[in-house]
């Protein structure tokens, strides 16, 4: 048990939980592993071939909408989301878009790595948005999390 990924509730301690509303997605999933933040986002970020395949369709599907393909410019990127917030227990990425502001969470903490993405929708695109690459952030998100373990050993 203690080396599967698991649904977790974000941890309390976590920058995130200021921003949270009652319509706001949040989900967390978490990991064995000792790894720092930022070298867990790194993980994390690299997607795997299969992963960056569905984000270059959603790229191709969304582009005609106006929306960021690869986040905006800044001098501290983890994959293609700037970083917002880093410490030795949290690093804190994304950006705002037309139809939704997001955050993904990375936190070490008890001898785990915890993913959580924040989501608020901007518009009726947003929840639509949100709705359609549910299924694909998971399967995404839980499998950043067997790589993460697999880096620590």
């Amino acid at each position: 048990m203690m080396n599967k990924v698991i649904a977790t509730e974000l941890p309390l301690s976590s920058l995130l939980s200021k921003r949270i509303r009652a319509t706001d997605f949040i989900d967390c999933f978490s990991v064995k592993s000792d790894l720092t933040p930022r070298h867990a986002a790194e993980i994390i970020a690299d997607f795997p071939v299969w992963a960056r395949f569905l984000v270059s369709i959603r790229n191709l599907v969304t582009s005609p909408f106006g929306l960021s393909s690869d986040g905006p410019e800044a001098k501290d990127k983890v994959g293609f989301f700037p970083v917002e917030v880093e410490n030795n227990q949290e690093l804190i990425a994304g950006f705002n878009d037309k139809h939704l502001n997001f955050r993904v969470s990375v936190i070490s903490q008890n001898g785990r790595v915890f993913l959580s993405t924040w989501v608020r929708t901007n518009n009726i695109g947003g929840k639509i948005y949100l709705k359609t690459i549910l299924p694909f952030h998971i399967l995404i998100a839980r499998n950043a999390l067997v790589r993460v373990r697999l880096a620590s050993g």
